[in-house]
């Protein structure tokens, strides 16, 4: 049987003839990017997948170009689908006001990083809101999200998918960092209200406490959403998109510069359990401004990356939700209701 969660450097699936279950690895990426994404997609073949054989799904709001498919398609023998993003999927937000946007992006410009970048924030909103919609995903169960020229430093023996469904988790990580304050100075404000108009929707036990403190401050953690695999039935629920829809209409992705993985991050802490959510510490990985690297010897020994890279045995974010506990909902609404009542 599966072992705790926690060890899952020693987890053995249940049934190692199983079939694959219904999931794929994902990306969003240009025709630019295809060096990026042949490093990429050739990495996980070799740490996991030439092993396994999940298909790919490359997305693009652009047709992919012959030469792009060709490139990528000659560094994996698995399946890989090309598909393009619906219109409806991509743009600028119906809820808001296009010289608005313009006068955001200005003033946002330099502030910090993507400050003025408009491609930047449609990126935010799709992942945020759109990406699970695809008909290319419509039949999956789970998504592992990759990027271009990102680095997978260690071998990963098991199926991450198996593992996810045989301990019942919904949502899967690799980094922890703090968001960038300016970028979501509405952020949390809007979900409280949310959560105030919609106390059906949240469950018995959360641990929102992840991102929120006992005096409702947004603590800025989030999990870094450049890796995830998640159980796509959370992005699906009623909860999840009447959040989304919520954001989307207070008009954040666009005058301020609210990252999906901060929406991401907020919507599992207040809409699942702790125990609903892994830390895959055995997969190293570099993303460009963060690396983690295992240092316990049992992941190390699968892995080219050197120890030291310590930043989740040792960051803010990861030691907080060590320590945080799920609350009830009725504790839950009362952080929701604290800043009306300063």
């Amino acid at each position: 049987s599966a072992a705790s969660p926690k060890h899952s450097v020693h987890y053995q699936p249940a049934n190692a003839n199983d079939t694959l279950l219904r999931a794929a690895i994902v990306a969003l990426v240009r025709n630019s990017e295809i060096d990026g994404i042949r490093s990429t997609i050739r990495q996980v073949d070799d740490r996991f997948n030439r092993e396994f054989g999940y298909p790919y799904i490359l997305l693009n709001d652009e047709d992919f170009t012959d030469e792009f498919k060709t490139r990528v398609q000659a560094v994996t023998k698995a399946t890989i689908q090309f598909g393009k993003l619906p219109a409806s999927h991509w743009g600028l937000s119906p809820y808001v006001a296009e010289d608005k946007v313009k006068v955001a992006l200005a003033h946002n410009n330099g502030r910090y990083l993507h400050g003025g970048s408009y491609s930047y924030r449609l990126m935010c909103r799709y992942q945020s809101g759109f990406i699970h919609k695809h008909p290319l995903l419509a039949h999956l169960d789970y998504y592992w999200r990759i990027e271009p020229g990102v680095d997978y430093y260690c071998n990963l023996p098991y199926d991450p998918f198996r593992f996810m469904r045989d301990n019942n988790l919904i949502y899967g990580f690799t980094i922890t960092p703090t968001e960038i304050e300016p970028t979501v100075e509405s952020l949390w404000d809007v979900t409280r209200k949310w959560m105030l108009e919609n106390p059906e929707l949240l469950p018995k036990k959360s641990f929102i406490q992840w991102t929120v403190d006992k005096k409702s401050k947004y603590t800025m953690c989030h999990f870094w959403s450049n890796f995830e695999i998640v159980d796509l039935s959370f992005y699906r629920s009623a909860a999840y998109e009447s959040y989304f829809q919520h954001l989307d209409r207070a008009g954040g992705f666009f005058y301020e510069r609210w990252g999906d993985a901060s929406v991401h991050s907020i919507a599992a802490s207040m809409l699942l359990r702790k125990e609903q959510v892994h830390w895959f510490e055995d997969i190293g990985y570099h993303h460009p401004g963060y690396t983690h690297c295992p240092n316990k010897p049992e992941m190390q020994r699968n892995c080219i990356c050197r120890t030291g890279k310590e930043f989740m045995y040792t960051g803010k974010c990861s030691r907080r939700l060590e320590t945080v506990k799920n609350i009830d909902k009725s504790q839950a609404l009362k952080l929701a209701r604290l800043p009306d009542l300063v």
